[in-house]
């Protein structure tokens, strides 16, 4: 399955391809305030929700969603609105006209031209946080 599972997802979510299986889709008009936690699988929230999203899959964040919470997931994409903390293993994505206003960390970002985010960004990459510390300490020693 791929994440474009329908064709006007390609405007609204996560367009890389996966074999996850969708396990919630939550469309306009649903609002929910609480805690989301999934184990597997994906998740697209088209809706209004509050509170915290935990998922060891992928979380999609569709164009009409309005989501107040931290989010930690493998994957995110965002293409709605976000309010809050996101934590992506793997890969995070703010699609054209998706809005993020949180501290971001993840290894993986991709911010498409038209797209906001606003906060803090962290990029751990453990490889290259060391060759950099390295890079750094090798300029003060020259100086």
């Amino acid at each position: 399955m791929r994440f474009d599972f329908l064709g006007r997802q390609n405007r609204q979510g996560y367009r890389a391809a996966s074999n996850e299986e969708i396990v919630a889709l939550l469309e306009p008009g649903v609002e929910i305030e609480g805690q989301i936690k999934l184990s597997t699988g994906m998740v697209r929230l088209n809706c209004q929700f509050k509170g915290t999203i935990c998922s060891t899959g992928t979380v999609i964040v569709a164009s009409q969603g309005d989501i107040e919470a931290d989010i930690e997931a493998t994957h995110i994409s965002i293409a709605g609105k976000v309010k809050g903390n996101v934590r992506a293993s793997e890969h995070l994505e703010i699609t054209e006209h998706g809005i993020l206003l949180g501290n971001v960390e993840t290894p993986s970002l991709k911010v498409d031209p038209g797209a906001y985010f606003t906060g803090h960004c962290d990029m751990p990459t453990h490889g290259l946080e060391k060759s950099a510390s390295k890079e750094v300490v090798s300029e003060r020693e020259r100086a």
